[in-house]
């Protein structure tokens, strides 16, 4: 029987380690979505489900729920077939400006998020977006399109463009040779950046805080207007809900990738 060897098992340690640094926030918050207590407590003095039950009863948590819901089912339909066509034109154009085009999508992923909100609350103040439904899923769109662009992109690169070719020999023309043999292929990475711009929309906060406002507030904001106010386990069981939501929905993904992989 093999012996690990001293470096094997530090990493392993180290993995672990740095495993229960980013799961502890959720294993707190869970417990304490189920306290009994009236204010944050850990651990709780006993179980209790009445945080849930305040939250689905209460009409502005519920108003707040579907705004985000909207914006992020939007932002999927919206951000989905533009970055699939963004992903194809990049992967098929050897010109240089395809390349400044790339970088330029996936700015909003190197771009501080506190400096795209505050551009973002500038221009919609002189265009009139502010606390407006389209204002949230434009804002959101532009955050999501990355993680379309990227998977898409990661996909297409594990498909062989000669089979669209064919395709194309055969008297079909771009768009649906396209539809015919590229994106059944590549349909996988495509749900996935799909998941991930719902994600980016349902989780978005910074950019909230700018924009929303009136009755066209996300979940996010809410919460953190309710963390300013008044300190309730009624925001752990919001945030339990989201996690386990965003952790089904990144398995979800992942599945996705492998297969196509």
């Amino acid at each position: 029987m093999m012996r690990a060897s001293p470096t094997r098992i530090a990493l392993y340690a180290i993995s672990a380690l740095v495993l229960v640094y980013l799961i502890l926030p959720v294993l707190i918050i869970a417990p304490i979505s189920f306290s009994s207590a009236r204010f944050l407590t850990f651990p709780p003095p006993s179980f209790s489900l009445r945080w849930y039950q305040q939250y689905f009863a209460n009409s502005a948590w519920m108003q707040a729920t579907r705004v985000t819901l909207t914006v992020a089912l939007l932002t999927v339909v919206i951000a989905t077939p533009l970055g699939v066509a963004a992903a194809y034109a990049i992967s098929q154009s050897k010109l240089r400006i395809m390349r400044i085009i790339h970088m330029a999508l996936l700015l909003p992923l190197v771009v501080p998020i506190i400096i795209t909100a505050v551009g973002i609350f500038f221009v919609y103040a002189k265009v009139g977006l502010v606390a407006t439904m389209s204002g949230l899923v434009l804002a959101n769109v532009m955050l999501g399109l990355p993680y379309v662009v990227i998977s898409v992109l990661a996909g297409l690169q594990s498909f062989d463009p000669a089979q669209e070719m064919v395709a194309r020999s055969l008297g079909m023309n771009r768009l649906r040779s396209f539809f015919a043999v590229t994106l059944p292929q590549i349909k996988s990475s495509v749900i996935a950046g799909g998941i991930f711009a719902f994600i980016s929309a349902m989780d978005e906060t910074i950019v909230a805080l700018f924009i929303s406002g009136g009755q066209f507030q996300p979940l996010t904001k809410r919460m953190f207007t309710a963390l300013r106010d008044e300190i309730d386990p009624t925001i752990a069981a919001i945030s339990t809900l989201m996690t386990a939501a965003s952790f089904m929905l990144v398995l979800l993904a992942s599945a996705r990738q492998k297969r196509s992989g």
